[in-house]
């Protein structure tokens, strides 16, 4: 009896030892809740790499969110409070990076690739036109034999 006593302890309480802990932030404001909740909405985890750390259980998104919060508490702007994160973790954390002579080829990214297929598109309805009406007639010769081969007339000569 004692077995199965302790087996149900054990199960009751080893739940206990994988609960997270969930991060408690308290705020002078509903507003400033809100500003804090969607400015680490908009950081992305570097470890978890596509996971903004709000969702990211990482500690290095606890890190990035424990010190977004500390500079929100000491008034720091949300300019101020990326700033500081990308400088400490690189533009990696941002999903929209700043455009620049060194980002502007990821921005302009897409609108290449949309260029480049309807350039591919064109070319395929261009050249499917052209060899419609290249399609060279049949000679007489040709059509008397297709039509020996449609009545059935032609015999197979295979081995």
């Amino acid at each position: 009896m004692l077995p199965r006593w302790l087996a149900v302890l054990m199960l009751l309480f080893s739940g206990a030892a994988f609960a997270d802990v969930a991060d408690v932030y308290d705020f002078d404001s509903a507003q400033q809740e809100e500003r804090f909740q969607s400015l680490i909405e908009e950081l992305r985890c570097p470890k978890c790499q596509n996971q903004n750390i709000a969702d990211s259980n990482a500690p290095i998104a606890r890190d990035m969110r424990d010190e977004a919060y500390r500079m929100m508490r000491d008034g720091a702007s949300e300019d101020q409070i990326v700033d500081s994160l990308v400088a400490r973790f690189g533009e990696f954390i941002l999903y929209k990076p700043a455009v620049e002579k060194r980002t502007i080829l990821l921005w302009a990214t897409p609108f290449i690739a949309v260029f480049g297929g309807l350039l591919v598109v064109i070319g395929v309805v261009v050249r499917s036109r052209q060899s419609g009406q290249k399609a060279p007639a049949l000679s007489a010769e040709e059509k008397a034999r297709a039509a020996q081969i449609l009545d059935g007339d032609e015999q197979d000569n295979r081995s």
